[in-house]
């Protein structure tokens, strides 16, 4: 199983349009203070020689539009305050239903 640092050290060459090969991933792996193990080296250049990793990005793209958007901090706050307005008038409404209730019988 190659290790998401090597598949991230693949990435960082291609996205540095530099040749994914054993010397330049050992090197990025190197730089990032990553205990290089030769063979899952091997195996990574291996598995990225038959993949054209533009389309693969391409492929697994989200379009941004389907992702959900988060909400800014401050948004967040106004909706929970305006949350605990409604509960309070909620129960004032309570309250005042209480009284007429109790001015029927007496």
């Amino acid at each position: 199983m190659i290790k998401i640092e090597y598949i991230y050290a693949g990435m960082l060459l291609h996205n540095a349009k530099q040749p994914i090969n054993e010397d330049n991933v050992k090197k990025v792996l190197s730089a990032a203070g990553v205990a290089v193990d030769e063979a899952r080296v091997k195996a990574l250049v291996a598995a990225l020689s038959e993949v054209n990793i533009d389309e693969a990005i391409k492929a697994a793209a989200v379009p941004v539009a389907a992702a959900p958007a988060a909400a800014p901090a401050q948004a967040t706050a106004e909706a929970k305050k305006e949350e605990k307005k409604e509960e309070k008038k909620e129960v004032a409404s309570d309250e005042e239903t209480a009284e007429g209730l109790g001015s029927l019988f007496g």
